[in-house]
């Protein structure tokens, strides 16, 4: 496995033929700077050891995998949760947001500015930006600040200057472009810390290498409690962050499935699903090759998804690289499905999780059904505080 690290992806960014950097030469120039910067401190013992006491004493890791016994006894199977939704600001994006921050800081940059779509990249961000004293600019769709509204509140009182994308459907594809502009125009004293394992080369890299810890956390505790890998890995997928970090320490191991759980939104219909490699095929958005939602110019198309943080009509390229190489089961779930799981874990183990990640649950919940003497461990990639709001005013609150 130490091998597939120092080898993929390769020097100029790909993943198989996914990944690369199709940007304009005068940001290319930043970029190589930022890759030579991260290949720099990422050998550095002193980066390292600031970024474990970081996770270990402001981040509160390792966070903990639990057993959910209620859902295991009710639908069969034995659900175990890797708990990223205990992790600082209550998901798995502070993972890559104090390593890039870190590196910013390493850079001299003066200010971090990224997009965000469920506003948990933005939150981590602005918290990664207090913390090192840095300023922080978050580009999010006008549609999502409304339906996210606690994260953009968490984001100001953190010292975030939060610009609303108003051109376009107002969703995370809109922010990436609004962030991407922003950046270009003063590439220097600032640096665009990308939400996600999606854009040009080196932020694919990056973003796995720092949500790794996810993984390699994760395997050590399962084989403690149980003594055994457990036989089923889920997370949800939309650009990936959270499943790459998971699915990393896993790739080797033959008798471990891996699922990856696309939004299959409202319906197949184009603008009604963001399920990318389920109906997507290669392409470029954002400076990257990867599976992609496009039409035949090449455009990437509408997509729609109930979590605001996987309505991307992209992938990241790893994920692409291993769904042709079929490392990784890539599958779907509705939005109904997904509230189903949203209040099922809720009721049940007393964890109101987010939408993204009530995708994987929901599939997990399918997976122990299908498979009762089957072991299935869930990236719970986020807590739902940020989507209660939008849940009771769409689907009140059940009996």
């Amino acid at each position: 496995m130490g091998d597939y690290f120092k080898n993929t992806p390769n020097e100029k960014g790909y993943f198989g033929e996914y990944g690369g950097s199709f940007i304009p030469p005068e940001l290319q120039k930043e970029m190589d700077r930022i890759t030579d910067a991260y290949y720099a401190i990422s050998k550095s013992h002193q980066f390292i050891e600031e970024l474990r006491s970081i996770r270990k004493h402001f981040q509160g890791r390792p966070t903990p995998v639990y057993f959910a016994k209620r859902l295991s006894n009710e639908l069969g199977g034995r659900i175990y949760l890797k708990r990223e939704d205990l992790n600082h600001t209550g998901a798995h994006k502070l993972n890559h947001c104090m390593g890039e921050a870190l590196l910013a800081k390493y850079m001299g940059k003066k200010k971090l500015i990224a997009e965000t779509g469920a506003g948990q990249h933005g939150v981590a961000l602005a918290t990664a930006a207090a913390y090192f004293g840095l300023e922080c600019e978050i580009h999010m769709g006008e549609v999502d600040i409304a339906k996210e509204h606690p994260n953009v509140v968490r984001m100001k009182i953190l010292g975030a200057t939060v610009v609303s994308v108003t051109h376009g459907l107002k969703t995370l594809k809109e922010a990436v472009d609004s962030a991407f502009e922003a950046y270009l125009k003063d590439p220097v004293n600032s640096i665009y810390c990308i939400g996600s394992v999606v854009g040009p080369h080196p932020f694919p890299m990056m973003v796995r290498d720092f949500q790794r810890v996810v993984g390699i956390e994760a395997r050590e505790q399962f084989l403690e409690m149980t003594g055994e890998l457990p036989d089923n890995v889920v997370a949800c997928v939309g650009g990936g962050s959270n499943a790459m970090g998971m699915f990393t320490a896993f790739l080797d191991d033959a008798d471990c499935k891996l699922y990856g759980v696309e939004p299959a939104g409202r319906s197949t219909k184009i603008g009604d699903h963001a399920a990318t490699i389920t109906y997507g095929k290669p392409g470029i958005i954002h400076g990257f090759k990867c599976y992609l939602l496009q039409d035949e110019k090449g455009e990437p198309l509408p997509v729609y998804s109930i979590a605001s943080g996987l309505d991307y009509p992209g992938v990241g390229p790893e994920h692409s690289m291993l769904h042709d190489l079929k490392k990784v089961n890539y599958t779907s779930v509705t939005d109904s499905e997904c509230v189903d799981a949203f209040f099922d874990l809720s009721r049940k183990e007393g964890i109101i999780p987010a939408l993204e990640s009530s995708h994987a649950v929901a599939y997990a919940m399918k997976l122990a059904k299908d498979n009762p003497r089957q072991s299935i461990l869930v990236n719970l990639s986020g807590r739902g505080d940020k989507d209660i709001d939008f849940i009771v005013e769409n689907y009140g609150i059940r009996k």
